[in-house]
């Protein structure tokens, strides 16, 4: 590890693990809770999205020690009829409280074909395609709606500052014999956290992306990172203009009111938790009585799709990104960029490390 903090730093996934784990132990956590946690954001890092992986490790660190985030915490259960789970995740790490809230779903639907899993109150669940993956390893459906309670970061359509998160949609689908569909999203026009890997990088973003504290487009991604002159932010864009809009808002009802997790509708804190709210449908085609047939449409649908002329490296299948990804960082390692190396370090610093 080199210490210059000009420097982009490549690490293998287990010497990142490694690190971040122990950083995670310093911040309180007891060693199981620090490695799984470490895991997932490591393999957000591997599946190319460095916004949901280890960049992250500040802002988890700064929210255990306002008291916002609570390690060695599961979750509680509020309701559980079978089909219906309630599920209160006490702020404690989403990549935790979201996994067993996902175990006890999966285990529901595989009994009895189908489950709704409400989580409200996890602290960042993280890359929501880990447990649409979990579910699709299992030969289920899934699909989740989540909000974000901390500083609004996302503009409503037609409106000039951020009034909600970016709020993420994902479904998962087994494809029978071959890699599953897994589609996850923001409804903002990227994530948040690529606004903040941009801005520790130095680069622009693309246009139509961004609005200024003044609600004037911009393609600087400092204004959704730091507080400008006025004090105030800008805001991110949603994507499909009033669709992502609707879609988001969807989130924020599903993910937020329904879950009893909350909604928001207040003037922004600078606290640095980060409270996610997660719907999840699971559903067993067997138990349903369409597996065969869901089987073999599945598969000549995504074929028939593959057979399209493509003159830029052919169709791929939401998931096949991710999965490229992970095989060559692998291989070559995952660069981490010199900002998010620094503030590493001074988070590992914060906690005696």
């Amino acid at each position: 590890m080199q210490d210059r903090a000009t420097t982009n730093h490549v690490l293998s996934a287990q010497d990142l693990q490694a690190w971040v784990t122990r950083i995670l132990e310093k911040a309180g956590s007891l060693p199981a809770e620090a490695s799984q946690v470490a895991a997932n954001l490591v393999m957000a890092n591997l599946s190319g999205h460095d916004s949901h992986g280890v960049g992250m490790v500040p802002r988890y660190v700064d929210a255990v020690l306002e008291g916002g985030l609570s390690p060695n915490t599961g979750v509680k259960v509020l309701l559980d009829t079978g089909p219906l789970l309630s599920l209160d995740g006490q702020r404690g790490y989403g990549q935790i409280t979201g996994v067993q809230a996902m175990e006890w779903g999966l285990e529901r639907a595989r009994q009895q074909g189908s489950c709704i899993v409400s989580l409200a109150n996890a602290h960042h669940l993280g890359r929501i395609g880990h447990f649409a993956e979990m579910a699709v390893a299992q030969g289920l459906v899934s699909m989740h709606f989540v909000n974000v309670i901390s500083r609004p970061v996302v503009a409503p359509y037609g409106g000039g500052d951020g009034r909600f998160g970016t709020n993420p949609c994902c479904i998962g689908i087994p494809l029978r014999g071959r890699e599953p569909f897994v589609l996850d999203f923001a409804t903002s026009r990227v994530a948040q956290g690529k606004m903040r890997v941009a801005h520790n990088k130095g680069e622009r973003v693309p246009e139509g992306t961004l609005i200024d504290e003044h609600g004037r487009p911009t393609t600087d991604p400092g204004v959704v990172v730091v507080p400008q002159s006025n004090g105030l932010f800008g805001a991110l864009m949603t994507f499909g203009e009033h669709k992502g809009f609707g879609l988001a808002v969807a989130c924020e009802l599903l993910g937020g009111a329904l879950t009893g997790g909350g909604t928001w509708h207040r003037q922004a804190d600078q606290r640095r938790a980060v409270i996610n709210g997660m719907l999840t449908v699971l559903i067993d085609p067997a138990r349903l009585g369409t597996q065969a047939s869901f089987d073999q449409e599945a598969l000549a649908f995504t074929d028939w799709l593959r057979q399209s002329p493509s003159h830029s490296g052919g169709v791929r299948i939401a998931g096949e990104p991710e999965r490229a990804a992970r095989a060559l960082r692998q291989r070559e390692g995952i660069e981490i960029d010199a900002g998010t190396w620094t503030e590493l370090q001074a988070s590992a610093a914060k906690v005696g490390l």
